[in-house]
C-alpha cells in the first residue's frame, strides 16, 4: 500500500536516523567504558548524573548545553553530535535511494551497523565480532531474502573479500614482520562481501583506499615535523565502512558509468 504522506517519508527517516544515533553513541561509548548498554541509564560519564529528557535530544542538545554537562562543566565529546548528524544523514539518503521498500530498513540496520563498529574502532582499534562475525552471518538472509541476491553472489563475496583481505594481512606479516591491518578488517571485508556481492568489492576497496589515502595525508600535515609518521596508526574499518555506503548508495550507476567510459 502506498504510504498517506510519501512527501514526509526522507524527514522522518532522517528523524528517525538522529534518533537512532543516539544509540549508536551509547553502544560506542559503553563497548569503550565496559558498561552494559541497557544498565544504567543515560548519564554523564564524568559525574555520572542521570541526563534529563531535554538533555537527550539529538544535537539540539549539545548546542544547547554548549558542549558541556549542565552539572559539572564537563566537555561532551564531539563525537556525540557528529555520530547522531551521520546517522540522520545517512538514514535520509538511504529512504531518497530506496523509498519505502525492504531494501531500506535492511541497510539501516547494516549502516547502524558501520557507525557503531567505526566509532569503536576509531577509539580503540577495535572492530567488535559481535558486529562483524554476527553481522555475517544476519548479511546471509538479508542478502538473499530481502535483496534478492542470488545465494551464490553472496556467498562468493564474502569468501572473496574476506579472503583477499586474509591474503594481503599473512603476505604483509611474511615480508614486513609486522600486522599491515587488523584481523577485524577480514572479518569487516567478509560481511560485506556478503551484503554487497563480489561486484561491489573493487568500489569498496577503492573508496576505502583513497579515502584513507586522504585522511593520512591530511593529518600528516598537521602532526608535528618530529612525529613518526610511519608509526601513526589508521583505523581502516571507518574507511571500508565509507566505500560500502557509497556502493549501497550507487554502486549500480558508478559501475554502469565506468563500463560505459571503458567500452567508448
Amino acid at each position: 500500500p502506498e504510504l498517506p504522506h510519501p512527501e514526509m517519508f526522507i524527514p522522518a527517516a532522517t528523524l528517525l536516523g538522529l534518533l537512532l544515533g543516539s544509540f549508536y553513541n551509547v553502544c560506542i561509548h559503553r563497548y569503550v567504558s565496559g558498561e552494559s548498554i541497557l544498565f544504567p541509564p543515560s548519564h554523564c560519564p564524568h559525574c555520572n548524573q542521570r541526563l534529563r529528557f531535554w538533555e537527550l535530544i539529538p544535537v539540539l542538545s549539545y548546542l544547547l548545553l554548549r558542549g558541556q554537562c549542565a552539572r559539572c562543566h564537563k566537555p561532551i565529546h564531539i563525537r556525540y553530535p557528529l555520530v547522531e548528524l551521520l546517522s540522520g544523514l545517512t538514514s535520509g539518503l538511504l529512504a531518497w535511494r530506496f523509498g519505502p521498500t525492504l531494501a531500506f530498513p535492511v541497510y539501516l540496520v547494516f549502516t547502524g551497523m558501520l557507525i557503531v563498529a567505526s566509532g569503536i574502532d576509531l577509539e580503540c582499534f577495535i572492530l567488535p565480532d559481535g558486529i562483524t562475525l554476527g553481522g555475517t552471518v544476519l548479511a546471509v538472509p538479508a542478502a538473499i531474502f530481502a535483496l534478492g541476491m542470488d545465494w551464490t553472489d553472496a556467498l562468493l563475496g564474502g569468501l572473496v573479500g574476506g579472503g583477499t583481505f586474509l591474503a594481503v594481512l599473512l603476505v604483509f606479516q611474511r615480508l614486513r614482520g609486522v600486522d599491515g591491518m587488523g584481523f577485524g578488517d577480514v572479518k569487516l571485508m567478509l560481511m560485506l562481501g556478503v551484503l554487497c556481492g563480489p561486484l561491489g568489492l573493487p568500489l569498496i576497496t577503492l573508496v576505502a583506499g583513497v579515502s584513507a589515502l586522504a585522511a593520512f595525508l591530511l593529518i600528516a600535515c598537521l602532526m608535528p615535523r618530529e612525529a613518526p609518521l610511519r608509526e601513526m596508526p589508521i583505523p581502516f574499518g571507518p574507511f571500508l565502512s565509507l566505500g560500502a555506503f557509497v556502493h549501497i548508495l550507487a554502486g549500480q550507476e558508478i559501475l554502469d558509468w565506468w563500463i560505459r567510459f571503458i567500452t567508448g
